[in-house]
């Protein structure tokens, strides 16, 4: 009996010596779990740098090895979910994912509880696929503008939406994190794993209860607040005070602009407006292009004030006299023409022919350009003048004989009116009208006109009844009955009067979030220290034409500009407000001449791969549903199919994976297991 006894006393003590460092393992993990759990209450540490510690501390530990320490890395779980975060990705990059919520929202009314009801739906059915932090994110902006169109306070929107994204993750096996984690720690201990529509009875049940409540009693909770005080985020069309009013200018339906595309339409150059979007027979067409070629009836929403237009309709119709004689007076004994040739290092190369201002400085107006073997005679304010142009020229008799060959001109001679109309063909180039008495032209000095500028129209010589004016000062005072000789083209004329014949709409609130689409959006951007442009115009600089898209304001010194943009010289430390297609404002980004201040805008839409990112999806999902493929076999797959389709890039790819999460879980991983 004292054998026994003595024995198991022996046993007694070999298994507390046993239990020693049990027990001290216990209170090493215990303390790290507290620890961490410490720190991701207070947040005093990022979340992965805390999931990184405690792997680290395991193996100082000595409660874990390496190789287990790191095997959270190599878990199918975190496998599923970058690859699953990978999917979700495309759908969004693709625009699948919004085109379905705004469809889906664009039918459910106007009616608050109608509306929150839907929207949860569609956003929690969305979060059964893709991360709920993405289509969260996707969602913002078509639910801020369908609360904006209701008169509804967003706050009463926005919540809905969080909890519909919430709970309908908890709806499929990949909807959420924790749902692939409980499935491989299944897995891992040898029980049958969840299918993919495991969770789905449970999950649909707590997002149709979620939906229930939201919508008749959760959204009647939320504080009544007035929607037009309630604070929205912050956007670009807000900080450039694009709220403001917009005009709509209707063409008629026989309209000359017909057939025109809008750089010939003259609306921002004669106007300074800009086409923002164009109404078609019901469709609206945002963000057209310099090519944009209109129709009779188009409606157009234009950007900035409508009083240039206002005073050239004040101008009434201008009538259009025969020009059989118009030639003959601009070359009479009064006036002399010449043609100049420019001399290398001539101090106007490198200027345009307005920036030369030869017409206030040398009295001399230009008609034409002779470049190489071709002869311009329409666009030529905006031409750059280079080392062997041969200016041609008209002046006040006795001008002649006061130009010099030097510096400034090479080669001068005299021009026949022969000449003009057989070598540079101005006999179409030479218009007459008359300004009628009522036009409220009569009064204004001939600079005050802008025919120039707006319409490539210079006069160059003004007919009354008792005198004759060539070559008329800019100060000249024009008056009701002039005949104007005006060089320039007979459509230039015809535009003019096709911009008067367009009729005013109701000028509305610009609702700046319409005018964004996938395709479309508005941008920010300044110029580099590298520039070239500075102490440019931007009318120099043929903007629009060049970039394809449109500068809508300028913020400069504190103060924004939003119209007379055209003639405004571009500085340093301006930033403007550019609006085009998203393809167009990617390009800038790689422009050494701008530094573009927009997060994202080199992310465009690639809508037309929306089909094959929705047929990857399918496949994913079925293949996980038939039993074909495992989770974590199925979702890298569909995850690398992306990239090779075009739906993604690597680049883009390697952005979508949360590597916040992918690190927290883990590291966390490693804990668990050492627990």
């Amino acid at each position: 009996m004292a054998d026994s006894d003595a024995n198991l006393a022996g046993m007694t003590s070999f298994t507390e010596d046993e239990r020693a460092p049990m027990n001290l393992e216990v209170l090493l993990v215990g303390g790290i779990l507290a620890a961490a759990v410490i720190l991701f209450v207070t947040e005093k540490v990022r979340v992965d740098l805390v999931a990184l510690m405690v792997m680290l501390g395991l193996v100082v530990a000595g409660i874990l090895d390496g190789e287990e320490a790191i095997m959270g890395f190599a878990n199918e779980a975190v496998i599923t979910i970058a690859s699953v975060l990978v999917l979700s990705g495309a759908l969004a990059r693709t625009g699948v994912a919004r085109f379905i919520g705004q469809r889906v929202l664009a039918a459910s009314g106007s009616g608050v509880g109608r509306l929150t009801a839907v929207m949860m739906a569609t956003v929690g059915l969305l979060s059964g696929i893709m991360n709920d932090i993405g289509i969260t994110a996707l969602m913002l902006p078509v639910v801020l503008d369908m609360a904006r169109r209701i008169g509804t306070p967003p706050s009463k929107l926005l919540m809905p939406l969080a909890f519909g994204s919430l709970l309908g993750g908890m709806t499929t096996l990949i909807g959420t994190a924790p749902n692939i984690l409980v499935n491989g720690a299944l897995r891992d201990a040898g029980f049958e794993p969840f299918g993919m529509f495991s969770f789905t009875p449970v999950g649909l049940t707590a997002l149709a209860a979620g939906i229930v409540y939201m919508t008749f009693l959760g959204r009647r909770l939320f504080p009544n607040r007035d929607p037009k005080k309630e604070s929205a985020p912050a956007d670009l069309g807000g900080l450039y005070g694009l709220g403001g009013l917009v005009g709509m200018l209707k063409a008629p339906r026989h309209s000359t602009l017909a057939g025109k595309t809008l750089q010939q339409s003259r609306l921002g150059q004669a106007l300074g407006l800009n086409v923002v979007a164009v109404q078609r027979s019901g469709q609206m067409i945002l963000a057209p292009g310099p090519d944009f070629v209109l129709s009779g009836g188009d409606e157009m929403v234009v950007e900035g004030t409508l009083e240039r237009f206002e005073g050239l309709r004040a101008w009434k119709h201008l009538e259009i006299e025969s020009r059989d004689r118009a030639l003959e007076r601009i070359t009479d004994a009064s006036i002399e023409v010449a043609e100049l040739e420019l001399a290398e290092g001539s101090p106007l190369i490198g200027q345009t022919v307005r920036k030369a201002n030869l017409r206030q400085t040398r009295g001399l107006h230009v008609l034409a350009i002779l470049r190489d073997v071709r002869v311009h005679r329409t666009g030529l304010r905006l031409m750059t003048l280079t080392a062997g142009d041969r200016l041609v020229v008209a002046m006040k008799s006795g001008r002649f004989a006061a130009l010099e060959e030097g510096k400034t001109f090479g080669a001068i001679h005299s021009v026949s009116a022969r000449e003009l109309i057989s070598h540079y063909q101005m006999e179409r180039r030479i218009q007459s009208v008359r300004i009628s008495q009522e036009s409220l032209l009569a009064g204004q000095l001939l600079a005050e006109t802008r025919l120039a500028d707006a319409f490539g129209l210079t006069v160059v010589g003004i007919l009354r009844a008792d005198e004759e004016l060539l070559m008329p000062d800019p100060d000249t005072i024009l008056e009701g009955g002039d005949v104007l000789l005006l060089r320039g083209r007979l459509e230039d004329l015809r535009i003019l009067r096709a911009l008067q014949e367009l009729t005013v709409g109701d000028n509305r609130p610009l609702d700046v979030s319409r005018l964004e689409s996938d395709t479309v959006g508005l941008a920010e951007a300044s110029l580099s220290p590298r520039t070239t442009f500075a102490g440019r115009t931007i009318e120099e600089l043929n903007f629009r034409e060049n970039y394809g898209v449109s500068i809508l304001a300028i913020w400069r010194n504190g103060e924004i500009y939003r119209t007379g943009l055209r003639q405004m010289k571009l500085l340093p430390g301006d930033a403007f407000l550019l609006y085009g297609d998203r393809s167009r404002l990617a390009r800038l980004v790689e422009n050494p001449d701008f530094l573009v201040m927009t997060e994202g805008v080199a992310e465009v839409v690639r809508s037309r791969k929306a089909p094959v990112s929705a047929l990857i999806m399918a496949g994913v999902l079925t293949s996980v549903v038939s039993g074909l493929l495992p989770i974590y076999v199925a979702a890298p797959i569909g995850a690398v199919l992306m990239v090779l389709t075009g739906c993604l890039n690597m680049e883009e790819a390697y952005r979508c994976i949360e590597l916040k999460a992918v690190v927290l879980i883990a590291g966390m991983l490693s804990l668990g297991l050492a627990m």
